[in-house]
């Protein structure tokens, strides 16, 4: 079972470390407890949480109606999946969004999740960066 630390009360949220001791898996149809549902968003012990200041193409919805975004989107979580699963991290929460979740930070080694995907083309900056995978 994951360990999670309480570290810190910072802004609207607290900030947790986990420890990783046991894999994150892509979220089924089953009840989404601790699982990646695509690459900008996760169940953690029962809470959804959308992850802050990037964006993932979407596996399901297909916005731009091409192949290249779904294959892209399966990309991008599986990369999440491996991230969270290898390394230690904390989350940074901040409050809630307009669909309910949860709005977080997450970071690996003092950098945001988000980054990395950006700087390995699996992801977007948020909100000013061109969804790539529909050109």
């Amino acid at each position: 079972m994951r360990k999670f630390i309480q570290a810190a009360t910072v802004g609207l949220g607290a900030l947790l470390l986990a420890q990783p001791s046991f894999a994150f898996e892509k979220c089924g149809s089953a009840k989404r407890v601790t699982c990646v549902v695509d690459g900008d968003t996760i169940w953690l012990d029962g809470e959804k949480i959308r992850l802050m200041g990037f964006d993932t193409p979407e596996p399901t919805t297909n916005v731009c109606g091409g192949s290249r975004e779904k294959v892209l989107a399966g990309k991008a979580t599986q990369r999440l999946i491996e991230l969270l699963t290898t390394n230690e991290f904390t989350l940074e929460r901040h409050g809630k969004d307009r669909h309910k979740r949860t709005l977080a930070v997450l970071q690996i080694s003092g950098k945001n999740v988000g980054d990395v995907l950006i700087s390995e083309g699996l992801a977007r900056s948020w909100p000013n960066g061109a969804e790539f995978w529909c050109e």
